[in-house]
């Protein structure tokens, strides 16, 4: 007669085991119904102001809730049963098999549904996650220390934008709600220059690519060209920092500021770095037209003054809320709340193109450095990049996504 091996006695057990859950399984499905009219007959003694009908219902979900603990506990405790019974297999070969090893086995299935081995990978994921994020947060703090650099005072409203002149000398200049633009000095902080030909708010400046031209947008529907006059006496190096490093850190420092706020009202221009020394030294400014001292004590009471433009290009009927020169500088781009966009030719202030499309008020514009490509934004949640690379024909790319 043959002999009957361990693992399949081992194996014949365990299924009887299964059996008998089974069993248990349905006795106790067999009397829910039992249990639920137990249940409505005490809460029938009690003095409840809940109406009958959401009584039982309730009570229908707590036995909804109940059988599922049930069945979880009655799985949990099958799970654990058959890895006891694989250990008693292998105990003889010296091997053990524990719950994190089944899960990567046959029984991985079974495991995903144990509430303990759920919590626990819940756990780790947790810790796994935070212990990144707070890496994180140290790693940035230990390499990023801020100081004040330079205080540029002079303003007396919002400052709107800020630009980074793109060739020598290398001045900063801000848009203010105050309807001048001012030209700093980057290293003392004095006052260059000081434009007030708008006669509304000034929202941007930038500088043309070659010349010392600036080109100034504003509320009073128009965009001005103006030349100015800066020559600056190049500074001395020092141990600590060079020029190269000062202006490259001032332009990363002015990019930032192009994302500022709008509708925030800075009286005063900060500027910050990362490590930067200041760099002293004194200013040369030769302009015929100054402007009068006021006595407020501000950085541009005795700031030369531009009061005309060289160029006014007038075509919008509302407010010109940004301007950007086109590479070579020969024709400018401007955005206006009119929802229209133009492009104009410097030397002629004719209108070239009137970049129409948007459903509401543009709200910036940019150009390409090295293409004759063009990217507006509006508040109707798109932006469009216009291409006048053909001189022939003009396309426009709609990007949609944003929902403000």
């Amino acid at each position: 007669m043959p002999i009957e091996s361990g693992s399949c006695a081992s194996a014949r057990q365990a299924k009887q085991k299964r059996k008998s859950h089974s069993l248990s399984i349905r006795r106790t499905n067999s009397s829910e119904q039992e249990r639920a009219g137990l249940q409505r007959d005490m809460l029938e003694g009690q003095d409840s102001k809940l109406p009958s009908a959401v009584r039982n219902t309730l009570l229908e979900l707590f036995g909804q809730i109940e059988r599922e603990f049930e069945n979880l506990y009655i799985e949990n405790l099958e799970l654990r049963r058959e890895i006891d019974t694989l250990n008693e297999r292998l105990a003889g070969e010296g091997q053990t098999v524990d719950g994190a090893e089944l899960s990567k086995g046959q029984l991985k299935t079974k495991a995903s549904h144990s509430t303990s081995q759920l919590s626990q990978k819940l756990k780790t994921t947790y810790k796994a996650s935070t212990s990144k994020i707070v890496s994180s947060f140290k790693t940035t703090t230990s390499r990023a220390i801020c100081q004040l650099v330079k205080e540029y005072v002079g303003h007396r409203d919002g400052i709107w934008d800020v630009s980074v002149a793109k060739t020598q000398p290398v001045v900063l200049g801000t848009a203010s709600a105050d309807h001048t633009a001012l030209l700093w000095s980057i290293e003392t902080g004095k006052c260059l220059v000081k434009y007030v030909g708008h006669v509304g708010s000034v929202n941007s400046i930038k500088f043309h690519p070659t010349e010392q031209v600036a080109l100034t947008a504003s509320g009073d529907q128009t965009a001005h060209i103006w030349r100015y006059i800066v020559q600056l006496p190049t500074p001395q190096p020092t141990a600590d920092c060079n020029v190269s490093n000062q202006l490259a850190a001032t332009k990363l420092i002015a990019q930032q500021f192009h994302q500022m706020q709008r509708h925030s009202f800075p009286f005063i221009l900060h500027v910050f770095s990362l490590h930067l020394q200041q760099v002293s030294g004194e200013d040369e400014v030769e302009i015929s037209d100054k402007d009068e001292p006021d006595g407020d004590g501000d950085g541009s009471s005795d700031c030369p003054t531009v009061r005309a433009p060289l160029t006014s290009l007038k075509s919008h009927q509302g407010v010109v809320i940004a301007a950007d020169w086109l590479v070579g500088g020969k024709q400018a781009v401007t955005a206006s709340w009119d929802r229209t966009a133009n492009l104009y030719d410097v030397e002629t202030s004719e209108l070239v193109h009137s970049l129409t499309g948007h459903d509401q008020e543009l709200t910036h514009c940019c150009t390409h450095p090295t293409q004759r490509l063009v990217v507006t934004s509006s508040r109707d949640t798109t932006f469009r990049l216009w291409d006048f690379r053909d001189p022939s024909i003009h396309s426009v790319n709609v990007f949609q996504g944003h929902t403000e």
